[in-house]
């Protein structure tokens, strides 16, 4: 079974985080405060930690560097993109902004869980190549020149190709890659980046969900 330690000192969301995530079947351990968490974190390790980051004694920002080799989604009210990116730089695998979806944060915990190791560096769908490493896009025998916001943006919808991706689940994925990135530019990225596809390809990849956000159209 695994173990999620919630490091939140407001009692009302680690008690509905708690209920949510036994049912679906983790082991929870809480901690109300930075201090308390080290102290807990010194004789146990969990398999991931949901961290908030404004605590009182240690704050979260204090706290992160200490879970080192633990995946750690921070779970914050703060909305600020600096604070997404710094924590992201700073080792968090995931930032979710309170409130949240708990399905949601239920897949973000599943893929935080499941590793770095675990993620392709070459993705496929249908003609498209992308490749990670080097950040090249190839459609069909096409090399296709795209901005670093347009990769970023191809790739998570890629990594994710059943997926209907919100607009806020895009910015936040792609925070730490493109942080100029806003929900007012983010339409017109994805215009450009569908343009781009549609020239070599002759065809729409991307496909419009009304209200939601977007998805990769076969």
């Amino acid at each position: 079974m695994k173990k999620i330690l919630i490091i939140d000192d407001d009692v009302h969301i680690g008690n509905m985080l708690q209920e949510v995530l036994e049912r679906e079947g983790y082991d929870v351990m809480r901690a109300y405060s930075g201090t308390e968490a080290l102290l807990l974190l010194s004789s146990v390790r969990p398999d991931l930690c949901l961290l908030d980051l404004m605590l009182p004694g240690l704050s979260g920002e204090q706290v992160l560097p200490q879970l080192d080799g633990v995946p750690t989604i921070v779970v914050s009210a703060k909305v600020d993109i600096d604070n997404k990116v710094s924590m992201l730089l700073a080792g968090a695998a995931d930032y979710v902004t309170k409130p949240f979806d708990t399905k949601e944060l239920l897949a973000r915990i599943a893929v935080a869980l499941r590793g770095k190791a675990a993620t392709p560096t070459v993705l496929s769908f249908d003609l498209i190549t992308l490749d990670t490493v080097v950040r090249t896009v190839t459609v069909g025998e096409c090399e296709i020149k795209l901005t670093p916001t347009e990769f970023a943006l191809l790739k998570h919808l890629m990594q994710n190709p059943e997926q209907v991706l919100s607009k806020s689940q895009l910015l936040d994925r792609i925070a730490l890659d493109t942080p100029d990135c806003t929900e007012s530019s983010l339409k017109m990225h994805v215009s450009n980046l569908r343009r781009k596809l549609r020239e070599i390809s002759g065809r729409d990849y991307i496909e419009a969900v009304w209200g939601i956000g977007f998805k990769l159209k076969k």
